[in-house]
């Protein structure tokens, strides 16, 4: 067999090659699931979530951080809260860093992605496409193959059930004491079946965060009594990064 056709073959009981460049997770558990070991350039990557606008900050930081230290822009697309600078800032991600498009449909959200990769006008693109179809996601797949920084598109966890053309797929979760549960549903290498429990402690809270607190798994006692913990309580406590809101990112308005 040439040499040449030996290089490009890839066994599916294999992590893949990837055809470009990566960035680093900055979560080594997680790079060593990802084909090449990090973030692929030049490609979609989807993550599910069932908590939209808040995990997503606390998966993607550590790349946010490096790509704001190499001078490069953040642009996000229609996220559902917004950002909260305060807690961006712990993670690297200053207001001269970061772009906010406002775009209030769904098309105009899919018009900014669109515009945004076919430009390779930023450092990392985070867009929230919960109704995305298929046909459209193939489009910006496409679209990306020519746009250096990673695509990310956020949607809810129940798109798992759909097909996409993403070559990376990942579902993220709330874990007991500051966790990331991560599944990875699809990537270019054999099924992942296990569970990744990722260390994600907001940012703002390491600093003020007993031990014990960074363990509240120990704090619960053994037969709990039946309590109802408000819903916006869980919300609140679940992710530093997202906040009230707070002046300060670019902010555009679609209008086309």
């Amino acid at each position: 067999m040439p040499a040449a056709v030996a290089a490009a073959l890839w066994r599916g009981d294999q992590l893949g090659s990837p055809v470009s460049a990566v960035s680093p997770s900055g979560f080594a558990e997680l790079d060593a699931q990802l084909p090449g070991g990090g973030w692929p350039g030049h490609a979609v990557t989807e993550i599910l979530s069932a908590q939209s606008g808040t995990l997503e900050w606390r998966l993607l930081g550590p790349l946010l951080r490096q790509v704001c230290a190499a001078g490069r822009s953040v642009v996000v697309v229609g996220p559902p809260r917004q950002p909260h600078l305060p807690g961006l800032r712990f993670e690297g991600v200053t207001e001269r860093h970061l772009v906010w498009v406002q775009a209030d449909t769904a098309s105009e959200r899919l018009w900014s992605a669109e515009q945004l990769v076919k430009a390779n006008a930023c450092g990392a693109l985070i867009a929230w496409l919960p109704q995305a179809r298929p046909e459209q996601v193939r489009r910006l797949q496409v679209l990306a193959s020519s746009c250096e920084g990673p695509v990310f598109l956020c949607r809810p966890s129940a798109a798992a059930h759909e097909s996409s053309a993403a070559p990376l797929r990942l579902l993220a979760r709330v874990g007991a004491d500051w966790e990331l549960l991560v599944n990875v549903l699809k990537r270019k290498g054999p099924p992942l079946d296990t569970t990744l429990h990722l260390p994600s402690v907001p940012g703002g809270l390491q600093t003020i965060l007993t031990p014990r607190l960074l363990k509240p798994s120990t704090l619960a006692p053994r037969d709990p009594a039946p309590q109802t913990v408000p819903s916006s309580f869980s919300r609140e406590a679940d992710h530093a990064l997202v906040s009230a809101p707070a002046a300060g990112p670019r902010r555009h308005r679609v209008a086309h």
